[in-house]
């Protein structure tokens, strides 16, 4: 797919959990180009003394009637914090679209059950993975785990799209435990799951669909300091050798990881 660098402008920028996360929404001049569930973006950091390097960011969502592109973010450190503080009218540079996307399934006609799972900011790029599939005629359903209620985000977003599931580790809210305790694993039949969380969950997670013989996809969040594969930050061990996860993932099959082998 062709990259582009574009300055877009903050139409909204959300806070959320005490300021703990923020969801901006950017707007582009010209039309929004393809960007496929999974990809992400290179945000330019300005004004930070200590972030020199673009970050990586998940494509949370693209509004295409408003032409909009939305991006969540956890408030980490000195950059994502000047992200949070970005008001409506600021600019913000992106490198666009990056990386692979997950594998939706076929158009309408053929049926299908899809589980994505989703933990912390993880559950990122599942909120368009969730859109695109319900426009393909699906009705996907969402597990999302945290550590408190008040990390549970989005909730009215990804219940447009399918029905929803939540865990957290203090039983705040939901069933009690991580994702991977969760009773719906035990009582449903699932063709298809997608992940992205902290890497200890994906891995819990692709050892399940590994026992129940389900396909799987995770969406790894290695460390990307350029997106095009030459800082080699973001390497990781595939059956086939270590691996760029940039430019070949972020999202990768979990037979290509050597994590159950």
């Amino acid at each position: 797919m062709k990259k582009y660098i574009a300055d877009w402008t903050v139409k909204e920028n959300i806070l959320f959990n005490g300021n703990g996360y923020c969801l901006l929404k950017l707007g582009l001049e010209e039309k929004i180009p393809e960007i496929l569930p999974g990809q992400f973006v290179q945000v330019l950091i300005e004004n930070s003394s200590t972030t020199f390097l673009r970050r990586p960011v998940s494509v949370h969502f693209v509004d295409k009637e408003k032409n909009e592109l939305w991006l969540l973010v956890q408030v980490i450190g000195d950059g994502t914090r000047k992200l949070s503080g970005l008001k409506k009218g600021d600019r913000l540079n992106l490198i666009y679209p990056l990386g692979n996307s997950f594998t939706l399934p076929e158009k309408s006609g053929k049926t299908g059950k899809f589980l994505l799972i989703g933990g912390g900011v993880g559950i990122a790029p599942l909120l368009y993975s969730g859109a695109c599939m319900q426009e393909l005629g699906y009705k996907p359903e969402f597990l999302l785990g945290a550590k408190t209620k008040k990390d549970i985000l989005q909730i009215d977003e990804f219940g447009k799209y399918g029905k929803i599931y939540i865990t957290t580790e203090d039983g705040s809210a939901g069933e009690k435990g991580f994702v991977t305790n969760h009773s719906v694993l035990q009582s449903a039949d699932f063709d298809f799951i997608y992940t992205c969380g902290p890497k200890p969950m994906m891995v819990a997670v692709a050892e399940y669909a590994r026992e129940k013989g389900i396909a799987c996809e995770v969406s790894l969040e290695n460390t990307m300091a350029c997106g095009i594969g030459a800082c080699l930050c973001c390497v990781e061990k595939t059956v086939r050798g270590n691996v760029c996860v940039c430019t070949e993932g972020p999202v990768m099959n979990i037979n290509q990881l050597t994590w159950q082998i």
